[in-house]
């Protein structure tokens, strides 16, 4: 974890709009496949010698869809996130039709935000004009880094150039582009990043996820990282890395919305906004998680993880369930505030009460005020401030107890 310079002082977000009362209903679409295995990964994704058959994943992903609607009853559908795996690997008649299947089931709004996420190995322009004219509005781009030596290390199958000439395609078929960047990457200097972070915001995008590199169970970086043969950025460097990203993208008029993602204002994603809101969305597709409201309270949702595993399960079953538990007042209450207090918008405390039956224990609250790891708002809410930021598990942690 990260810690905090008693001597540091950053600037206060500025006064977020109070969020909606219903953060709204959404649908996670999971496409498992990918082109090559990043070294950092360890989402639900799986390579093939051969490609799968999309129309039989198709008529799966329908199956879902109906079996899903007989469970939650009416809704209408505010976003549409495909992800993966890289879901640009998919047919835009693929993507259409998963998109009529969800219209079927729960209306889509008409300001619905539909997006998928894009390697830039995957784009080409023909390709993006058939998802737009299937209904996808926004794309997210895996770009990673802006130079090519830490893409080869990252295994990423692209260049800097590659992925920046993607961007373009994107902006020029979608109205809203977002990309990722991994920072906090062996041997990666403050100047260094600046400059990669400067080339990225000169791109004109209006969404940007830049997201400290992690070292994943499981994953070959975390069995390299044992072995001592990848080696990140020390403490203190780590901090400056972030100290750099938060000033850059604010003084860019890209302020950080929550922990990682950041945005000229009105441009956030709406559908990761309905996760941190804690609002209630489906999972359709090999290893998508849900959460949905029902008569007998909120359920969390998983499906099996292996995608010709979870094709016999719908095959046989209509849907390929193997976990649909019902939440206790304490996981929902501990969910809402891990998703929550990531936002710059902070949390109701009302909502909490609801949620937990218990109001947060005003001791930790008045220390941690103290402390200036959180503020309260005029309205009541509570969000985590910048110096509190990089400690935000100990926050949550501390106001679950």
């Amino acid at each position: 974890m990260i810690r905090i310079a008693d001597s540091l002082t950053l600037e206060r977000p500025p006064r977020a709009a109070p969020p909606p009362v219903d953060p709204g209903f959404g649908v996670y679409v999971h496409w498992p496949f990918c082109l090559a295995k990043c070294p950092y990964c360890d989402f639900n994704s799986h390579v093939r010698h051969s490609p799968p058959d999309q129309d039989r994943f198709l008529r799966a992903f329908r199956a879902e869809i109906a079996d899903a609607r007989a469970r939650t009853g009416q809704r209408r559908t505010a976003s549409v996130f495909f992800g993966g795996g890289t879901p640009s690997l998919m047919d835009p008649a693929t993507v259409g039709g998963i998109l009529a299947a969800i219209d079927e089931a729960w209306p889509l709004d008409a300001t619905a935000e539909v997006t998928l996420e894009a390697n830039p190995t995957s784009v080409e322009a023909g390709r993006f004009r058939g998802y737009r004219a299937a209904g996808v509005n926004r794309v997210s781009l895996g770009v990673q880094a802006l130079d090519d030596a830490s893409l080869k290390a990252l295994g990423r199958m692209h260049t800097a150039d590659e992925a920046l000439a993607a961007v373009a395609v994107a902006r020029a078929a979608f109205e809203r582009v977002s990309f990722d960047l991994i920072y906090a990457r062996p041997a990666q200097t403050p100047e260094a990043w600046r400059a990669e972070l400067l080339r990225a915001i000169s791109e004109g995008c209006e969404h940007l996820s830049l997201y400290q590199l992690t070292i994943e169970d499981g994953t070959p970086f975390a069995a390299l990282h044992r072995a001592g043969k990848l080696v990140v950025p020390e403490e203190e460097v780590a901090r400056a890395l972030w100290d750099v990203t938060q000033e850059m993208t604010r003084e860019a008029g890209l302020p950080a919305y929550e922990i990682s993602n950041h945005a000229r204002p009105g441009a956030e994603s709406r559908h990761n906004l309905l996760y941190w809101r804690y609002g209630e969305y489906a999972g359709i597709g090999p290893g998508a998680h849900g959460r949905l409201d029902t008569p007998e309270g909120r359920r969390a949702t998983s499906t099996e993880r292996r995608p010709e595993a979870w094709l016999n399960l719908v095959e046989e079953h209509g849907h390929g369930l193997v976990e649909d538990e019902s939440l206790t007042r304490m996981e929902q209450s501990d969910e809402f505030l891990l998703m929550g207090l990531r936002l710059a918008e902070g949390i109701d405390g009302q909502r909490f009460k609801r949620l937990s039956g218990r109001d947060f224990e005003s001791m930790r609250v008045h220390a941690l005020l103290a402390e200036g790891m959180i503020e309260q708002l005029p309205d009541g809410r509570l969000r985590v401030t910048p110096q509190g930021f990089p400690v935000l598990d100990a926050i949550v942690a501390d106001l679950a107890a």
